[in-house]
């Protein structure tokens, strides 16, 4: 539906500022560049979570436009109750699960190392520290190509709750929602799939 922008409530840089429900607000209030700064928020994060799915970029980048296509045409439907990253998450995990339903060939994904990874703990996995010494930045771009051929072994169904709990740091609840299953499930499949990265990626860190 078509917005009049509102000028002069607020600036960009408060907008940037602002929190998601404050945002969504601003859209719905008429504020087109609101809109703009989600896409500038999420779109990095909705590429890079469609592409470890998926495995293909160019793909993904279609994906990911047509998941601010439905934003903006459906965020009027947004229940302003619920986070907004859930929701556009859940967009693009059903963009992706439909994605590779359409085609047959094993998906490529990134994921993360398991070891001294508390079960509670929620922040992503981080590869890269530009404070480290150059030799442990070649360790740990080794190791992030050594995950991505170990995470593509993964079935779907452990793959996608791999990468929204230890990469995206997502909660339990959140994983729930987004893939549309109960808690018991997300955690049965996550431990699984922990199992089955840990046995596979073995061998590899040996070397």
């Amino acid at each position: 539906m078509k917005r009049t922008a509102q000028q002069g409530v607020v600036t960009r840089e408060q907008l940037r500022a602002a929190d998601d429900a404050a945002v969504v607000a601003s859209f719905l209030a008429g504020d087109e560049r609101a809109f703009a700064v989600l896409v500038e928020r999420y779109q990095t994060r909705l590429l890079n979570f469609i592409y470890r799915t998926i495995g293909d970029r160019e793909k993904a980048e279609d994906l990911v436009q047509e998941v601010f296509i439905r934003v903006y045409r459906h965020l009027h439907r947004f229940d302003p109750s619920k986070k907004f990253s859930t929701w556009a998450y859940t967009i693009a995990s059903n963009l992706a699960k439909n994605e590779l339903r359409n085609r047959s060939r094993n998906p490529l994904v990134l994921f993360q190392t398991l070891s001294s990874r508390n079960e509670d703990d929620d922040r992503p996995l981080q590869f890269e520290d530009t404070t480290s010494r150059p030799d442990d930045l070649y360790r740990k771009r080794h190791l992030r190509a050594l995950v991505e051929e170990t995470v593509a072994q993964l079935p779907e169904h452990h793959r996608q709750v791999f990468v929204l709990r230890e990469l995206e740091g997502k909660s339990y609840e959140e994983i729930a929602e987004i893939t549309d299953c109960n808690l018991g499930t997300v955690k049965s499949r996550l431990n699984r799939a922990r199992n089955a990265f840990a046995a596979i990626i073995e061998p590899g860190l040996r070397e």
